[in-house]
């Protein structure tokens, strides 16, 4: 049986994710929730948002998308996002998450059957980063959860396609 392919991220109200190679949002309690749903299983990102965490994140495979290939310590580097996906496939039987950043999630897309999102409620958000349109392909709700955090409210939403 081959894995259910997952993207996790958290998006402002205009799907933005960063800002100067930094995520925009750090909130406490979605960092705990996204260690317990990829603990175990591997994570599929690209160099520069591995190079934003600065090592290898504990009990799960780390996968880097990076054109030069070089090797990276505690990880398993890929040149394509395709290769790193095959990859990811040969590893796990249970859910493979992808881990970012917008390109890495724009080219996961079309082979992702669910999103985990935290859609952040906030206004006049400065990125230069956002998360590819996906509104059109992945209206199954399968849960929403409604949370706030230090006056900042959220909702942690997973989402398929129909």
């Amino acid at each position: 049986m081959k894995a259910r392919v997952s993207i996790i991220a958290a998006i402002g109200r205009k799907r933005e994710l960063g800002k100067a190679g930094e995520l925009i949002w750090r909130i406490k309690e979605d960092l705990q929730r996204v260690r317990k749903l990829t603990t175990g299983h591997p994570l599929i990102m690209g160099r520069k948002t591995y190079e934003s965490i600065g090592r290898p994140l504990p009990k799960r495979t780390n996968i880097v998308v990076s054109r030069e290939g070089r090797p990276i310590s505690g990880c398993e580097v890929f040149t394509t996002f395709e290769d790193a996906l095959s990859f990811g496939h040969h590893i796990e039987t249970e859910e493979i998450f992808i881990f970012g950043g917008a390109q890495i999630y724009t080219n996961a897309l079309s082979f992702t059957d669910r999103l985990y999102l935290t859609c952040i409620d906030a206004e006049d958000v400065d990125a230069d980063v956002f998360f590819p349109e996906y509104e059109k392909e992945f209206t199954k709700k399968i849960a929403e959860e409604v949370r706030e955090e230090s006056g900042l409210k959220y909702r942690w939403v997973t989402l398929e396609r129909p």
